[in-house]
């Protein structure tokens, strides 16, 4: 990031007396190239480090054999290594798409939204329409390009290994209402920055960096309470002993809790989750019911998770008795019968549920949140910062495909894109070493309040239940996990424990 930056202010002099450099432009090309290319041979090193440890770790570990079943431990493997070759694959063909973007990706469809500019009757000269509309063409082929993948990923790889609970029609509906939603606020949004850049002048960074600092904290209020809901139900939870002590526990902490929803993510994953949100003093939970065993969910989601469930069953063991034999009728039957127990078994106990919340809260208490709030624009301040020094430079875009132009929202796809890459790879790491951080201090805040044997119980539910694989290649997890593996989670509990006594 510094090397190119420096080449490309450097070459400003030059620009100020109108010579080019091609030299300087191809340094710049060639630059972006092999960076990007050192990027994916590195993290595909990465990921065959990990796929190798999936293959050839076949029995549980010592460590954690005392809470994970054999039987556990080689469904999770067999997910894990499903998902790798998916990865390896889709990575590959992304590589593909990448090479392609930088190539002849930009000004190929640029082009073509000058092209539709013209046909839909506005004059050549309308950037930000153009911008609009060459972004809405860039979303539609990205999105079709993409569709063969999350098809496969969700029906075939989620579908295999029992997550999924999209059905083709829901998918679809929830894919094109996706694409839309965020398609036309993306296009709100871009339309102000170009605007603002292009209005902006000598301090079009200072203008730039604190519209989007707005726009992200007001997502935060928008997508909660308008974008969230028109995807899933946020149901308020009901009167009850669940929503009692999770009241109390708040109220233990003086976290200022207004409201306390239950979504339906069940209808897409069984994948679990919770989270909190909001400013000051109107934070809100989520608990997804994925989260909650079956006996604690309200009538109307129970009798829902029961009958989808059974209607799941009925369409797998139909699909593998029309292909199954006699003797085999009566595998599918017991294969059935076990997964019924498996699926009823799902779910953390109350005492599990208030001790993941009570991690959740630590985030809050330690000003987590916060602290990531400042970082994150500090870091955008200084990104808009050295995009103001460059987004002005010819030869940045000729370097790109467009030597007599030079188009706003390239200019941000190009320098935040490429030109950062280097820096956003060194970003991105530290992050993960924070959150890692973060991660074990808000396990210490829940273990120092005696909930250290109900976190690890509900770590080990979570872990099964999502068929998280125990077992991690040191370097891969520290570029690509965000929070410590189980293992280490549990060891570290129980260090938090003695601490607190």
């Amino acid at each position: 990031f510094m090397y190119s930056a420096s080449v490309l202010l450097s070459s400003s002099c030059a620009y100020v007396v109108e010579v080019e450099h091609p030299a300087v432009m191809d340094t710049i090309f060639t630059s972006v190239l092999v960076f990007h290319w050192f990027v994916f041979v590195w993290d595909s090193y990465l990921s065959a480090r990990q796929s190798r440890l999936y293959k050839q770790v076949t029995k549980v570990p010592d460590e954690v054999s005392e809470f994970m079943s054999q039987e556990t431990f080689a469904k999770s493997r067999l997910y894990q290594i499903d998902r790798s070759n998916f990865g390896f694959w889709r990575g590959i063909w992304g590589q593909v798409e990448a090479m392609f973007s930088l190539f002849i990706g930009l000004p190929l469809f640029w082009n073509l939204s000058g092209q539709l500019l013209v046909r839909f009757g506005f004059s050549p000269d309308q950037e930000i329409i153009q911008s609009c509309i060459f972004l809405l063409v860039t979303q539609i082929v990205s999105t079709i390009l993409d569709e063969p993948w999350s098809l496969y990923g969700t029906f075939v790889i989620e579908e295999r290994h029992g997550f999924n609970k999209y059905t083709i029609g829901f998918y679809i509906k929830d894919k094109i209402k996706k694409f839309f939603v965020f398609t036309a606020i993306s296009l709100v949004i871009t339309a102000v920055l170009i605007y603002i850049i292009q209005w902006g002048g000598e301090y079009l960074f200072f203008y730039a960096w604190l519209f989007c600092g707005t726009v992200m904290m007001v997502m935060v209020f928008i997508y909660a309470d308008f974008i969230a809901p028109l995807f899933d139900t946020y149901t308020p939870l009901p009167e009850g002993q669940l929503r009692s002590a999770i009241e109390d526990l708040a109220a233990g902490l003086k976290f200022p809790l207004t409201k306390l929803y239950l979504v339906d993510g069940s209808k897409r994953s069984a994948h679990s989750n919770a989270y909190f949100y909001g400013f000051h003093k109107n934070k809100r939970i989520v608990l997804f019911d994925t989260l909650l065993r079956s006996s604690m969910l309200p009538e109307d989601m129970r009798v829902k998770r029961e009958e989808a469930q059974k209607e799941k069953e009925e369409q797998d063991q139909k699909k593998k008795t029309d292909a199954a034999d006699s003797v085999q009728e009566v595998d599918v039957s017991d294969e059935s019968a076990e997964k019924k127990v498996s699926e009823d078994d799902k779910g953390c106990t109350l005492d599990q549920i208030l001790a993941v919340l009570l991690h959740e809260l630590g985030h809050w208490s330690l000003s987590h949140n916060l602290k990531n709030l400042v970082i994150s624009q500090v870091n955008l301040f200084l990104c808009f910062f050295i995009f103001g020094q460059l987004v002005n430079l010819q030869e940045l875009y000729t370097s790109f495909g467009f030597p007599d132009s030079r188009p706003t929202i390239i200019g941000i796809i190009v320098i935040f894109s490429y030109i950062f890459s280097p820096y956003n790879e060194v970003m991105g790491f530290l992050m993960t070493q924070l959150t890692r951080r973060f991660e074990f201090q808000a396990d210490e805040f829940a273990a120092v309040r005696d909930r250290s044997k109900e976190l690890g119980e509900a770590l080990v539910q979570l872990g099964k239940d999502n068929l998280s694989f125990p077992v991690s290649d040191w370097l891969y997890a520290a570029f690509n996990h965000s929070h410590p593996s189980l293992l280490q989670r549990l060891q570290a509990l129980k260090k938090f424990e003695k601490k607190g006594q």
